[in-house]
């Protein structure tokens, strides 16, 4: 019997969905990183964890296995400690009553506090990890795998600081001696003495309930953690803290991320510096210098003073270089680039990138093709525009607030020009906007913002890209300046003027798939189409294991996704 087509459709439509209820899922892992050379316990959360079987870091030195796995308390389990505590008190007082009374109260009151949390968030296992003292230093992803397949990854940190690991504890706090039942539960903020330098790890938890609970019971606010410090007079301090940037996405996005905020105060509780950001990076950093000896201490929240299960962080802490701005922002592909640094404490303010070696390369400079220049100053008007041949790739800085940088090249009727700047993508504040004008300043294209689809996270779009057909043969004068009228040093940007050079990447949903041999589901293939091209791509799987099929592999011309099948 053949299926309808719309059948068939549907069925692998829903196969996706089937196979993936039960693969296990990661939320957070706390604590999100260790140092070389040491071995240490994490907590992992999440749901679908109750059968892992193995644990899986990537790169080398670090090794972790499965040690525990806890469920949470359900419904019926409650219920029969409410039953027992109603038993307990039918019983005489005696001591070993009290103490099973005060337990069972703890259960209960514990069991009300973290009902409401998510699914996703409910299970933990315990990891056992160890790094090698060769480890390279870095970011990680840690992945989990069960029968039902792997799990998503998180971040996990290689570490050179020694590391510090939040106390979480629930106290008991008992009004009444004779009265046990009334036991409630109290959670601490964290207050931990901490020597420099040093990474700290934590989470700020939910608040608890306030008691006695009743109807529409209040939760007090989210934890607010100290880490206390002795600080010298002239120290360089810095104090970077990762919170989002460990766990960038969010399967159940209630309250939302974790917006942190740095707080340093001195022993006296006054508050010398605050951030809640830092440029246009969600995660705060303080620069602050010691003005006398003494003890001080760092403090972090969530910004709405919230709590969750997931809001982890890591704070590096100390006289740590930290680099603030770099120029030039790239080079040209198989030569060496010398690279001006600015920032605190830098041991060097001068670094060579040798573009023959791409593992060297950091992931925020930029390698092209293209003849490379220096943008020369004065250039901030047509009349002192700076003449360039194309095609080009210009580095240069919008100095100072206002400032505007014109180049001037000659151009053909019919001419197709891309002008598109790389800032924000790699790491600079520069929001930038671009002109296009004739040699009469009639303005023939204007760009402020343009979103790369192939960017990533990245959610603060602000590189201008202009794509354009000359109309007449003659000279013309690019504009470029920041669209808030701000400027320095550190905005820092690259220039590429030239011909369309027509390009595509490929993105696949989903990114990962959970699938039992001997089955075939659906898959989209979409294009993310660069500088006009629009013809169609061919498709085929690339190194697959054996036994892997792609069935309908070509993305048509002008299309930007299609949805082929995969036979496992």
């Amino acid at each position: 019997m053949k299926l309808p087509t719309c059948w068939l459709a549907a069925f692998l439509a829903s196969v996706p969905a089937a196979l993936a209820q039960n693969a296990p899922h990661l939320a957070y892992v706390l604590p999100a990183g260790g140092q070389q050379g040491t071995t240490f316990q994490v907590k992992a959360g999440g749901q679908f964890l109750p059968n892992v079987s193995a644990v899986y870091v990537s790169g080398r030195g670090v090794q972790a296995t499965m040690s525990d796995y806890a469920r949470p308390m359900n419904a019926m389990q409650a219920l029969q400690l409410r039953d027992r505590m109603q038993e307990l008190q039918k019983q005489p007082m005696t001591d070993a009553v009290r103490k099973e009374m005060v337990d069972t109260r703890v259960k209960l009151l514990i069991f009300n506090a973290r009902r409401l949390t998510s699914p996703v968030l409910a299970e933990t296992v315990t990891l056992q990890v160890a790094i090698a003292p060769g480890a390279a230093p870095g970011k990680r992803e840690l992945r989990v795998a069960t029968p039902q397949g792997l799990s998503n990854p998180l971040v996990f940190c290689v570490g050179q600081l020694p590391e510090f690991t939040e106390r979480e504890s629930i106290g008991v706090v008992q009004p009444n001696a004779n009265q046990p039942a009334q036991a409630q539960i109290s959670q601490a903020p964290t207050d931990m003495r901490i020597t420099l330098p040093a990474t700290v790890n934590g989470r700020i938890q939910p608040g608890l309930p306030r008691l006695p609970a009743r109807a529409g019971q209040q939760f007090t606010p989210g934890e607010a953690d100290r880490y206390r410090f002795q600080a010298h007079q002239g120290q360089e301090l810095v104090m970077a803290a990762s919170a989002r940037e460990l766990i960038p996405y969010l399967a159940d996005a209630v309250p939302g991320w974790f917006q942190a905020v740095l707080t340093l105060y001195d022993a006296g509780g006054n508050e010398l510096a605050y951030d809640d950001d830092y440029r246009f990076h969600p995660d705060p950093v303080l620069h602050f210098t010691v003005p006398k000896d003494g003890e001080y201490s760092i403090e972090i929240r969530d910004a709405l003073y919230r709590g969750r299960e997931d809001f982890v962080y890591r704070i590096a802490i100390g006289e740590l270089p930290f680099v603030t701005s770099a120029f030039p922002l790239g080079g040209r592909a198989g030569s060496k680039t010398t690279v001006q640094l600015t920032g605190w404490n830098l041991p060097a303010t001068r670094m060579t990138i040798d573009t023959k070696h791409p593992l060297a390369t950091p992931t925020t400079f930029m390698v092209d093709t293209l003849p490379e220049a220096f943008e020369k100053e004065p250039n901030n008007s047509p009349a002192a525009a700076q003449r360039v041949k194309l095609p080009i790739i210009m580095n240069g800085r919008i100095d100072q607030p206002g400032d505007w940088d014109v180049f001037r090249f000659q151009g053909r009727a019919g001419q197709a020009i891309v002008a598109e700047v790389y800032a924000r993508r790699l790491d600079s504040p520069l929001d930038s906007v671009l002109k296009l004008t004739d040699a009469k300043g009639r303005q023939l294209a204007f760009n402020d913002d343009y979103e790369d689809q192939g960017a990533g996270l990245e959610t603060h779009h602000a590189d201008s890209r202009i794509l354009t057909t000359l109309p007449a043969n003659g000279t013309y004068y690019l504009y470029l300046g920041d669209a808030q009228q701000k400027g320095g040093a550190e905005y820092a940007y690259r220039l590429r003027i030239g011909a369309p050079r027509p390009d595509f990447d490929l993105r696949v949903t989903p990114s990962s798939i959970n699938v039992n041999g001997g089955m075939t589901i659906p898959i989209t293939v979409h294009a993310l189409r660069k500088d006009g091209f629009s013809g169609e791509i061919a498709l085929a799987l690339k190194g697959a294991p054996k036994g892997f099929t792609l069935i309908g592999g070509l993305l048509p011309a002008g299309r930007d996704e299609v949805r082929l099948t995969l036979t496992v």
